[in-house]
């Protein structure tokens, strides 16, 4: 018997289980010395090797995880994920803490707070970076922020009137005092050249007091003031606080200091309806900003804290805090650098500003003005309405104050006296006046009683015919071009002494015989009164004013010459009708201004320059190109002398008392049925039309008779506002 029958085999042996419902991979199994007396619990059998006690689940083999799913990383990158997992775990809150007492088992360690300080920080830097490089600035400025009023001036250069509705008018910084600009500064932000367009300090205070107090006042540089005023709304939120700290960044990158300061002065508010520096000046100390000097440009800035608390006009305390605010800006002045002590020590005294603001004398006749100039600037400089009314211009006009006032009260005194005459006629009574220079300056109109009660301009309306009035420019055309006897014959010349048919109630003639209407009526002529005169010179008929002569040498001449020779004078084309005879007896309606024009024609000596009433304009300080008028030749000098030579008859005959060495030239014009009477005249190179007629505005547009209302022939209501206005007795 071997020795393996006598005692086990130590060797492994790999058996096939007896049992049927045995696993059927194949084991290595070791023999065990002994029974054990338990199941063998990984090979499921009891100890009988029944396999009783063998599970009843197969179990799965584990699958790989992703990350071993994935190609092999490089042995440094692995090193580094292993290293953040490792920290990782450590960061990760474990609570409650073993190592800890009390609360302290519940806090976070250092690491954990200093990992969400630096996760807090990151994110910050990221959002913040993505609502920079997000941020726009627009390109349209807020129109309110930047709109600004237009500003008229007489022809001496003081204001006459202004327009719009925002008071501002932006000034260059350049044309700013360093003074003034220092004010403001020390005032406002001192630091405003080397900060970065915005204080973190105040961003905190301003959130604090949104968040605790609900305004967001206080902390806001210059740079973000401005970008409030001409980029975003008024309104008080964490959001727009938020976005003015965006834009005020991106523009301090994009604009530079000196053009931010320059916005920043001209659309700031400062009370009293003003916006920017200038028109503070001049609201409150009734000067330009150039002339402000330091003590003044202090006041103003302490305005920009809040016109409604510190504007002394509005009440004591105001005072007391104006005078306090004052004082320190000075002061801070002072310390920053900007104001020697020296200069300090000389301001003790508070410059008190006006108690209101020096107004325009707006509503009555200056809107005339101001509607006429406005006309002509857009016309002239070629500006678009909404260009114009987007504002910041100022217009000089050729307007003055002088002869304003003097044709003003003239009117106003001839209205007085129509009222005590016929006070139910007065109210019907109208008045257009115009005095206009030999160079085509507009030097003062009359529109109407004000123009707050009556909006169109009465100098500037054509509405009655000029009658009479328009005699001399019959007279011209024919002494400029000669008249026809026959259709097809040579021009004869015609002279001063040129006689012609003076009675009253002749038959208008053609080459051909009788001039007949369309109705199948012979047309003839009457005279004022129905004189006669016999057989007259032309000169001496126009200074006695006969009508039938120059009815029938309107139409030798030809009434085209007629009519081309008033339109070269002033006259304006749309106001002619028809081209018949009555044309030469002024059947035309031409307005104050035209008729002063061409008036003033004659007195040039035949040079004509189209009436104007701007002479320069700016915008903010910088010139606008202005097409000007030039002077052209309307009629021959010597045309021009005995026209004018015939009016200063007429102005002598009916006032044989006057000078004789003064030169005035001028005439009255009356019509056929008594619907206007006119003076138009020339004197010191000045030419002056008055109108005088009646329209019931809440009836109809057509004229009334006059009815005696406006005087006599000899002494009518237009030749003494005429003579009241240019100081002839």
């Amino acid at each position: 018997m071997s020795k393996a029958g006598r005692e086990s085999d130590e060797t492994m042996q790999l058996k096939v289980p007896a049992s049927p419902n045995a696993d059927e991979t194949m084991m290595l199994r070791a023999v065990e010395p002994a029974a054990t007396g338990r199941a063998d619990t990984r090979s499921g059998t009891a100890p009988d090797g029944s396999g009783r006690g063998r599970s009843r689940r197969r179990r799965k083999a584990p699958r790989a995880s992703a990350l071993s799913r994935l190609p092999a990383a490089p042995p440094g990158l692995t090193r580094l994920v292993t290293r953040l997992a490792s920290d990782a775990r450590r960061l990760r809150p474990r609570y409650p803490h073993a190592d800890r007492a009390g609360w302290r088992r519940w806090a976070p360690s250092w690491r954990q707070w200093l990992g969400a300080a630096l996760a807090f920080t990151g994110l910050s830097v990221v959002l913040l970076g993505s609502a920079y490089a997000a941020t726009d600035i627009p390109e349209n400025l807020n129109s309110y922020a930047t709109q600004q009023d237009n500003v008229y001036f007489w022809s001496d250069g003081t204001p006459m009137a202004r327009t719009g509705w925002v008071r501002r008018q932006a000034m260059p910084l350049d044309d700013i005092p360093e003074d003034v600009r220092d004010a403001v500064l020390a005032a406002e932000n001192a630091s405003f050249y080397s900060d970065p367009g915005i204080s973190l300090s105040g961003l905190a205070r301003a959130l604090w007091r949104t968040v605790g107090q609900g305004d967001t006042q206080g902390g806001s540089t210059i740079t973000q003031q401005y970008v409030k005023n001409v980029y975003l709304s008024q309104d008080r939120s964490v959001g727009r606080k938020f976005t003015e700290a965006m834009l005020a960044l991106k523009l301090d990158n994009q604009m530079s200091k000196d053009d931010i300061l320059e916005g920043y002065l001209n659309t700031s508010w400062f009370g009293r309806g003003t916006y920017g520096i200038q028109r503070a000046a001049q609201a409150y100390y009734g000067k330009e900003v150039g002339d402000l000097d330091v003590s003044e440009a202090a006041f103003l800035a302490s305005l920009l804290k809040g016109a409604g608390l510190y504007d002394p006009a509005l009440s004591e305390a105001n005072h007391d805090r104006a005078v306090e605010r004052w004082s320190w800006i000075l002061d801070r002045m002072a310390e920053t650098g900007t104001l020697s002590k020296a200069e300090r020590a000389r301001y003790t005294k508070f410059p008190e500003p006006l108690k209101r603001a020096p107004g325009f004398d707006t509503g009555k006749q200056s809107d005339y003005l101001v509607e006429l100039a406005a006309r002509y600037a857009k016309k002239a400089a070629h500006l678009s309405d909404k260009e114009f009314d987007f504002g910041g211009f100022q217009i000089y006009t050729t307007f003055d104050r002088k002869q304003e006032s003097a044709l003003t009260e003239a009117v106003a005194e001839a209205r007085k006296q129509a009222r005590k005459t016929d006070a139910a006629k007065a109210k019907s009574l109208h008045f257009g006046a115009s005095s206009v220079a030999t160079d085509g300056r507009i030097l003062a109109v009359h529109g109407g009683p004000d123009h707050r009660t009556q909006g169109y301009n009465e100098s500037n309306a054509t509405t009655v015919p000029a009658g009479s009035a328009f005699l001399p420019f019959v007279y011209a055309a024919a002494l400029e071009n000669g008249v026809h006897k026959t259709r097809d014959g040579a021009a004869t010349e015609v002279t001063p002494q040129t006689l012609y048919d003076g009675d009253d109630g002749i038959a208008v003639r053609t080459p051909e015989g009788p001039y007949w209407d369309r109705g199948g009526k012979q047309v003839t002529s009457h005279n004022d009164g129905k004189k006669s005169y016999g057989r007259i010179g032309l000169g001496r008929a126009l200074a006695l004013s006969v009508n039938t002569p120059f009815m029938q040498l309107g139409m030798d001449t030809g009434l085209d010459q007629v009519r081309d020779t008033a339109q070269r004078a002033g006259l304006l084309p749309s106001s002619f009708g028809p081209q018949v005879p009555a044309m030469s007896l002024g059947s035309a309606t031409p307005s104050a201004i035209r008729m002063a024009s061409g008036y003033a024609t004659f007195a040039a000596a035949g040079k004509h320059v189209e009436p104007y009433s701007v002479s320069r304009i700016t915008r903010n300080g910088s010139g606008i190109a202005l097409t000007k008028p030039a002077s052209r030749r309307a009629v021959k000098a010597s045309v021009a002398a005995a026209v004018q030579s015939a009016l200063t008859d007429a102005f002598r005959t009916a006032r044989p008392g006057a000078d004789p060495a003064a030169t005035v030239a001028g005439k009255a014009g009356t019509t056929q049925n008594d619907t206007a009477a006119w003076y138009v005249g020339t004197a010191h190179s000045v030419s002056t039309a008055v109108v005088a007629y009646r329209i019931d505005l809440g009836k109809s547009l057509e004229p009334l008779p006059l009815n005696g209302i406006a005087g006599s022939p000899g002494n009518s209501v237009p030749y003494r506002i005429w003579s009241g206005a240019r100081g002839i007795g």
